[in-house]
Formats: structure tokens, sequence, C-alpha cells
């Protein structure tokens, strides 16, 4: 079956664009394309598209699911079987997840008390979904700084961490409706750019905190877990960041 550009967006759940990029990446390139400029897909075209999804969902880089599906030595049913391991561990990280949020609430309304353990089972700051992301964007120095910053800190000091980060984005949050460039706004991204510097064993310059808040809005999965705490929070960040980085660089 041939599909146009068009019908493949609709059926998987993405944009035309996306596929317009993927396909100017050389990551997806359609079997066909007609004379009138018209984008064919394949059914072939299709199950390496799956593949590509597979892999974004579970934190791979564009460009490292480029390289791992074009190696002569890739399989796709080894791929697969991979991927369900990964997603069934993803799937039991979240259902505890679920579950403390569940049990959380019930403490709020006195049905339950629930002990400081208790409140972060499902958080796990061992497994970084986004660490080859990183990788490849900021090199592995700046992340094995990272992994080693945290790794040496205890449980409490885990879990301080997380309330401390929690807090910021919920103060982001309450801002996300006052201008960017604002006192209150530039006043609490502050806070979050000392926050990732003093945390995470890595010194971020201007530009690249520019950067990352570049790729809130560019990463959907960063999107998704940001705009938890309100919804256009991403690019209100993105916003606050890329003029904190204007001011600061006066």
């Amino acid at each position: 079956m041939a599909l146009k550009v068009k019908e493949v967006a609709e059926l998987v759940g993405i944009s035309v664009r996306t596929l317009h990029h993927y396909d100017e990446i050389g990551l997806l390139t359609p079997d066909k394309v007609t004379e009138s400029g018209y984008r064919i897909y394949s059914n072939e075209n299709l199950e390496t598209l799956q593949q590509i999804l597979f892999f974004k969902e579970l934190g791979f880089p564009l460009k490292k699911i480029k390289e791992i599906i074009n190696r002569p030595s890739f399989n796709r049913q080894e791929a697969l079987e991979l991927h369900h391991k990964m997603l069934l561990e993803k799937r039991n990280r979240l259902d505890k997840m679920i579950a403390t949020v569940e049990k959380t609430m019930m403490h709020l309304k006195g049905e339950i008390e629930m002990t400081n353990e208790e409140k972060f089972e499902g958080f796990d700051f061992s497994h970084n979904p986004y660490e080859q992301e990183a990788r490849e964007k900021w090199g592995d120095e700046a992340v094995d700084h990272a992994n080693k910053k945290v790794g040496n800190m205890t449980k409490d000091e885990q879990e301080k961490m997380s309330k401390t980060m929690a807090s910021i984005f919920k103060k982001l949050a309450d801002l996300r409706n006052h201008s960017p460039e604002s006192k209150e706004a530039q006043a609490a991204i502050k806070e979050w750019y000392d926050f990732l510097n003093n945390h995470f064993g890595h010194q971020y310059t201007l530009d690249a905190f520019k950067g990352l808040g570049q790729m809130y809005v560019d990463d959907d999965r960063f999107m998704k877990n940001i705009d938890k705490y309100g919804e256009g929070l991403a690019k209100f960040m993105r916003d606050a960041m890329a003029a904190f980085v204007d001011k600061n660089k006066k």
C-alpha cells in the first residue's frame, strides 16, 4: 500500500513537518517522489518509521537512531525484543509512580499516612532517559560530571534535589502568564540557572543554557514533562531563559 505524506501523518499521529524533517536528514526517505513533488511511502517505509518511533520513545536521539538502523548488522527482530524489554521496564517504573501519586492524594486527604520513603517510590535518578541525547548535544564530560554528582548523593540529598526542582517548576508555572522578561520571571529563571550549575557538577555557559531552553520546546518529551506543571510552561521557560541570556550578555 502506497501512502502520501499526509496520509502517513494521520495514520501515525505525527506532523507532516516531522516526516519532512526525517526525509531531509536521511532518517526516513520515502520510496518514491512523484513528478509533482509528492512523497509516497511504502509498507517498508512504515515498518522503518515504527522502529524510529520505538527508539524515539525510549529516548534515543535522531542522530543515533539513524546510525543504528543503517548499520549492516541491524536486525529488526532483535531490536523489537530490546524495545519490548525496555518498554516493560519503563511501564514498571511508571506504575510505581502512579501508585505514589494515588497514595499521595489519599495522604493529603488524611486517609492514610506515608513514610518519606513511600513519597518517592518510582523516582529513579540513576536511569536518565535523556542521557544519550545529552551526550550527543554537550559531550560525555558534562554528562559524566552530572552522573557522578548525582550518584554520590545520599538518598536524602536526592529527595531534597527533587523537591527543589519541583518547587522551581511550580514557581515558574505560576508566572507563565506574565512576561518572560518581567522581574519575577527573571528572578525565578535565575534560580533555575543557579540550580543547574550547583547540582550537576557542570557549569552551563549562557549559550548552553539558552540552547537547553530551546530543547524544552523542540523535544516533545521535554515539553510534555515540563508542561505537567502547567500548560505552556516549556515555551515560557524557553523565552525566559533566552531573555536571561540576552540580558546577562550585555
